[in-house]
């Protein structure tokens, strides 16, 4: 029998922003809210990372835009959404109704858009904190250049976090040689907590046309095929910072959420299993309870860097 009489506590402060849990749905992959609230209980989630949203309504690319393949999706939706004001309007009158922490992810077409968009959340009521998205691989606009490109990645964060009080969270690109280097230069610039990974770029053809799946030709995999690759990323993103990280990529069971934390996360966030099981997030949180207590934690604190070298 464990020694803790009571329940272990899966409560969790991150960047300031005071979390029921530590497991999140990943931007792009729950909507804004209300597309899963028939589906899951909105208040059981650490927080609602919303789908990502710049200055003014986007309609993202065109069609076709999302394939599956082996171990996961590939997808090209090129940041569609409804604009600030759009959102505003539209989405947070719902989300208000929640005790959910609510996260917005960011972008903007160049420097200047994404400074101005932290800045028009700044007042709005019912927000906690604002993912940065700066590593997206399927838009031309902003998307992975900025994510891939150290200069470039640390004087966005420095320019945003001059615009904005709210938390601070850049989302970084996996597909750069030293992630450690990129989550430094994003702690040093101001950033409160870092996410990652985003999809890896990919693509697919047709044989019998010999053409590109995708109107966008190439797009970001997500899915099972790359959670190894997310642990390793999140790793050693967690050695190089202070700041707590967020992890994600594959998750589909709570073992995978855990291996995350064992790396050094200290939240993390269900993206793609969202689409074939909306349950997929509460069966993250109940099982990594009953993780906690099958290895007599008192909180799930206890899990974050306890990796054995």
């Amino acid at each position: 029998m464990s020694k803790h009489v009571q329940p272990p506590s899966l409560v969790t402060t991150l960047a300031g922003i005071a979390m029921d849990n530590p497991v999140m749905v990943a931007s792009g992959t729950f909507g804004y809210g209300p597309e899963y609230a028939d589906l899951v209980d909105l208040n059981r989630l650490g927080a609602i990372v919303v789908k990502g949203i710049c200055l003014e309504a986007w309609n993202g690319n065109n069609i076709p835009r999302m394939i599956e393949v082996r171990g996961g999706l590939i997808n090209a939706i090129g940041l569609q959404g409804p604009g600030v004001d759009g959102f505003v309007e539209t989405y947070m009158p719902f989300l208000r109704q929640f005790d959910t922490p609510v996260i917005v992810n960011i972008w903007g077409r160049d420097e200047a858009e994404y400074e101005e968009v932290a800045a028009r959340f700044d007042d709005v009521d019912g927000i906690a904190g604002l993912e940065l998205n700066i590593s997206c691989p399927n838009v031309k606009e902003g998307g992975i250049a900025f994510g891939t490109d150290l200069t470039m990645a640390s004087d966005l964060i420095g320019r945003v976090r001059k615009r904005t009080s709210l938390p601070l969270i850049p989302k970084l690109a996996p597909n750069v040689p030293q992630v450690g280097l990129f989550a430094r230069a994003a702690e040093e610039a101001g950033a409160d907590a870092i996410s990652l990974i985003n999809t890896l770029p990919a693509m697919v053809i047709d044989i019998e046309t010999r053409r590109p799946v995708l109107a966008n030709r190439v797009g970001g995999l997500s899915g099972p095929a790359i959670h190894p690759v997310a642990v390793k990323q999140v790793w050693e993103a967690a050695q190089a910072v202070s700041i707590p990280v967020i992890g994600m990529g594959g998750i589909e069971t709570a073992a995978d959420a855990i291996e995350f934390m064992i790396a050094g996360a200290s939240a993390v966030a269900v993206g793609t299993a969202n689409f074939t099981d909306p349950t997929t997030v509460v069966r993250v949180i109940d099982g990594m309870a009953d993780y906690l207590v099958r290895h007599d934690m008192a909180t799930v604190g206890e899990l974050v860097g306890s990796i054995c070298e």
